[in-house]
């Protein structure tokens, strides 16, 4: 320190500029800061920081302190004094108010007050002004604030825009990347202004990068543009104020004068926006995308399609609510956090439904890109229209939301998966036909058009497979074969281009904290959409459960909350053949004109856990019949079961009365410990009956929470496929039925859910 302030020139030495002494004699010295006030404590300190006006060198600190302080003292009280912050030299200044408050700003950024005006008075800065800005009021204020504009080349550009989407900013970014130039956006248009992020070639994101997520948080404006044949942003209205204006390039100057400054922090990485309306200011997290065709690799996700998947042990460290996981939901929740927000967010909020009890934990996460159809008609109700989550919390069901979010959107095709052309017979054995996993019968072909236009378009039923028709194929690791097989791309990606042949759903798509807990999930759907199929369209009575046999306090309320609102609940075993307990929960008014009947299914090796996830699903779709029910709001399917359905004219809802009750114990259950485990028994029950188990790993490397789709052909979906197979053979096994139905003997109410 001595050495440091002894240099020639005589720097003075003082308190940073930004802080203000008061001595209280006998107590302390306070230093007063816009964010708070320091204490400092000592027998000579108080004597000291009455020198310390910067008005002296460290000679004239040592010539003025009081008797008994030596040189060794003072020197030990200014090394302490500069570690913790407080004090800093003094060069030669003009002295004015503006000039000295420009030197406290630098100082309370901890930054050397002269070296950041040189920065900034050095560093050139360049403007570009596109959609309807003007350059002029941005390069005023960058002036105001000392900064140099140029209207060449610069070390730091500003661009101002209308729209962050703007078709001109590809340009721009890509010009700028090419010579290493950072750059600033900043939207000075419209009730809401924003600034930032900074872009910084070879380091972070690019501007591609954020106009990923933005566009996919405008997809209804991105519709409408398709279906007007127009290209880039829709244009808006022009908005403003002058002083809202002026507030945008005002913080755009400020954080050009930081970062030519030298200060660096992560929400230089965000964007800054102002709602004028509400006064609400946030940040907006912008991040690299790996795979990003700008400034990443675009060919890792087809890459990674092509790797092995293997499972690892994986043990589980939660086992409570209504799963088995590797990481528990405050984790999960805590590590993909950021993956929520309207702008950049994956997931544009999370909100809980308030129809309805409190208890019922449904929570929102947007529109389900799954069940995304064509036009205006795709904003239509259905209990499907909408992503959420559901759970035994609030925090289950908030983390169940994001999870099943961000494995729709995953799952949306994006252009940059794995894909080879052919046909299924010139795959030759790699291929997996469609029909194993489809399960279309051949008469559903004949009146195709007739059951599509009345029945809703989960329902919807295909043309025939041509063997022989060219399309897009992509690669699923088998954990039977222990080699790669393919499936057309357009049943494995939402919204992929495919002939009409094939179509895309969300069975078996899963998100976990890890890939084999997301396969875990996956594989348990498949089961239970199996179960449930085979129960529901060949409509066979099935033993009921005993809920006061699970000793749950949970379970105990649910019951009791469902009574305050006039209904009855009850449990049904619908466990088909491959081992896995599989529940359907179901809830009737039973003090309405009409039943309102809902259903709510489990899956799950632990019967407990299928038991409560049962009816976590049915508490999580109650919400549509809390109150009043617009039937009007509904696709046809749903609207036609609220409107029709009675238990007394469908008897196979209501627990077999000729089987004796099941409690909790029937089914038996072993834990295991690692996740992996519970997947191999599920394998192995499969590989024993002819069926092979695939997994396509969906997870974007850019959020980074695993997301797998499994595919078991053969299992059966729950929506209306009626294929010969399982559908028909098992109830016979099971002993529900002395013969298989005969495919006009099926249930022709499609399961609505």
């Amino acid at each position: 320190m001595r050495s440091e302030l002894a240099e020639p020139g005589e720097q003075r030495i003082g308190f940073k500029r930004h802080l203000r002494p008061q001595v209280v004699q006998g107590e302390a010295v306070y230093l007063f800061a816009e964010a708070g006030v320091t204490a400092i404590q000592g027998s000579h300190v108080e004597s000291l920081a009455l020198l310390l006006d910067g008005t002296r060198d460290l000679a004239g600190l040592l010539r003025d302190a009081p008797a008994g302080l030596t040189a060794d003292e003072v020197g030990r009280m200014l090394a302490r004094l500069t570690a913790a912050g407080l004090i800093g030299r003094r060069g030669e200044e003009d002295g004015s108010a503006g000039t000295e408050a420009s030197l406290a700003y630098w100082d309370a950024a901890g930054l050397d007050p002269a070296e950041a005006v040189a920065a900034t008075t050095a560093s050139p800065v360049s403007i570009v002004a596109i959609g309807g800005t003007d350059r002029d009021p941005l390069a005023e204020a960058l002036r105001r604030n000392g900064l140099t504009v140029t209207s060449g080349s610069g070390d730091l550009t500003i661009v101002a825009c209308a729209d962050y989407l703007a078709p001109e900013l590809r340009d721009i970014d890509a010009a700028h990347r090419s010579t290493g130039t950072p750059w600033l956006l900043v939207k000075p248009i419209g009730a809401q202004v924003c600034v930032g992020p900074f872009f910084t070639p070879g380091d972070g994101p690019c501007w591609r990068c954020l106009a990923t997520r933005l566009s996919a948080n405008r997809s209804a404006e991105a519709h409408v543009r398709a279906r007007c044949g127009q290209r880039g942003p829709a244009p808006r209205a022009a908005i403003g104020l002058p002083s809202l204006t002026a507030t945008a390039l005002e913080i755009a100057s400020v954080e050009a004068a930081k970062w030519l400054a030298g200060l660096r922090h992560n929400t230089q990485r965000a964007i800054w926006s102002y709602d004028s309306l509400t006064m609400r200011v946030a940040h907006h997290d912008v991040r690299a995308r790996p795979q990003c065709p700008g400034c990443g690799d675009p060919g890792i996700v087809a890459s990674r399609a092509f790797e092995r998947v293997d499972l690892t042990s994986r043990l589980k460290r939660s086992c409570d609510g209504g799963g088995h996981r590797s990481s528990s939901p405050q984790e999960v929740l805590d590590t993909y956090r950021h993956l929520v927000g309207p702008v950049t967010g994956i997931v544009r909020e999370i909100r809980r439904n308030n129809t309805g009890p409190a208890f019922f934990n449904s929570f929102w996460s947007g529109a389900n890109i799954a069940a995304a159809g064509d036009g205006i008609e795709a904003l239509r109700s259905s209990l499907r229209a909408d992503t959420g989550g559901k759970g035994v919390t609030p925090l289950d069901a908030e983390v169940g939301a994001l999870c099943e979010a961000v494995e729709r959107r995953s799952g949306a095709f994006c252009g940059d998966e794995a894909r080879v052309s052919g046909s299924y017979r010139s795959l030759g054995d790699l291929a997996i036909h469609p029909d194993t996993v489809q399960h279309y019968h051949p008469r559903q072909y004949e009146n195709r058009d007739v059951w599509n236009a009345s029945h809703s378009r989960f329902q919807h039923v295909t043309t025939p497979f041509d063997d022989d028709e060219v399309m897009d194929w992509t690669p699923l690791w088998s954990l039977t074969e222990r080699r790669h097989k393919f499936l057309p791309t357009g049943m494995l990606y939402f919204g992929a281009p495919c002939p009409p042949s094939v179509t895309s759903n969300s069975n078996g798509c899963a998100a976990g904290s890890s890939l084999e807990d997301a396969v875990l999930q996956g594989l348990l759907e498949l089961v239970e959409r199996d179960a449930v199929a085979i129960w529901w369209y060949n409509r066979t009575p099935v033993p009921g459960v005993n809920l006061d046999s699970f000793h749950d306090r949970w379970i105990d309320d649910c019951r009791e909350v469902h009574a305050s609102l006039g209904r009855e609940v009850w449990l049904l075993d619908v466990t088909a053949d491959l081992g896995v307990p599989v529940m359907v929960a179901v809830s009737r008014r039973v003090d309405g004109p009409r039943e309102d009947i809902m259903l709510g299914c489990g899956a799950h090796l632990d019967p407990r856990l299928a038991a409560r996830r049962a009816l976590t699903e049915l508490n999580q779709c109650m919400p549509m019949v809390c109150e009043p029910v617009d039937l009007g709001a509904f696709d046809i399917d749903t609207r036609t079961w609220f409107e029709r359905t009675r238990l007394s004219e469908q008897p196979w809802l209501a627990p077999d009365p000729a089987e004796p009750v099941r409690d909790a114990s029937h089914h038996g259950y072993t834990h295991h410990p690692d996740l992996a485990d519970d997947i191999r028994v599920i394998e192995a029950t499969l590989e024993e009956r002819g069926m092979e188990l695939l997994v396509l790993d969906q997870t974007r490397p850019d959020i980074g929470l695993a997301v797998v789709r499994v595919v078991v052909p053969g299992l059966r979906h729950f929506w209306s496929r009626f294929a010969q197979g399982r559908l028909y053979d098992v109830p016979v096994q099971l002993g529900r039925l002395p013969r298989p139905r005969h495919y006009d003997e099926l249930n022709p109410i499609p399961l609505f859910m």
